[in-house]
């Protein structure tokens, strides 16, 4: 399991967060059950390079004071006009009891079925729920689409490898990935292609264009015979 150590400080509840953020750090707070709840205050860049790489289902412990505290981040907050971090929430992991998370599904490989076949790729399930113990969590699964030969194979649930102390909570015969071929849409007919297509009237001269304000008249009835 990979497991990052991030640098703390205790922050002054009453100091407003907005000080914090102008210094270049980031507020933040530590909970969990049975723990104090933590006011904490962390430096953005380095933050931002632990996040990168350990997400929200790897084990960080925040180091302060001689102290380390495993934690899971449980919310992370940005700002709405500049998209930074402004507020994070970590939560206290028991390192004894199982915990429940996601992971990110990866493809690997080269799909046949889109390489020879022309077909796009069909990730349906982007993610997937586990259970396990803090020491066994991983961060993403890798799926090999390699096997994805045709347009009818799909990898399901029950097919994903995953290393032993894991248990996936999805069910086993949902689809992860497949593939299809790609649609083409037929074009609607232009006026013109649809007037040539169109049958004449009987009696009309094929090609003739009546003229401006002329009525369309009907082909003349056939002459009665006379009386003998």
């Amino acid at each position: 399991m990979d497991s990052f150590l991030l640098e703390v400080t205790a922050r002054d509840i009453a100091q407003k967060a907005k000080f914090s953020r102008a210094a270049g750090r980031i507020p933040a707070v530590y909970y969990g059950r049975g723990k104090p709840t933590m006011t904490l205050s962390l430096d953005y860049q380095k933050f931002r390079k632990v996040y990168e790489k350990a997400g929200e289902n790897t084990i960080i412990e925040l180091a302060m004071d001689g102290k380390k505290f495993p934690v899971l981040v449980h919310e992370v907050q940005y700002e709405p006009v500049s998209d930074k971090f402004s507020h994070v929430d970590f939560i206290h992991v028991d390192m004894e009891k199982e915990v429940t998370t996601t992971v990110k599904i990866v493809c690997v490989g080269v799909c046949p079925a889109v390489k020879n076949m022309g077909g796009i790729l069909d990730v349906l399930k982007h993610e997937i729920k586990i259970k396990c113990l803090p020491k066994d969590l991983i961060h993403s699964i890798e799926v090999d689409v390699s096997p994805i030969v045709d347009f009818h194979t799909s990898i399901h649930v029950k097919d994903l490898k995953i290393p032993s102390g894991i248990k996936i909570l999805d069910n086993a015969e949902d689809t992860v990935v497949t593939a299809s071929p790609i649609k083409v849409e037929e074009e609607a007919p232009k006026p013109a292609e649809a007037a040539a297509g169109a049958v004449p009237a009987e009696g009309a001269v094929p090609g003739a264009v009546p003229a401006a304000g002329a009525a369309a008249t009907p082909a003349a009835a056939p002459a009665k015979e006379g009386k003998k």
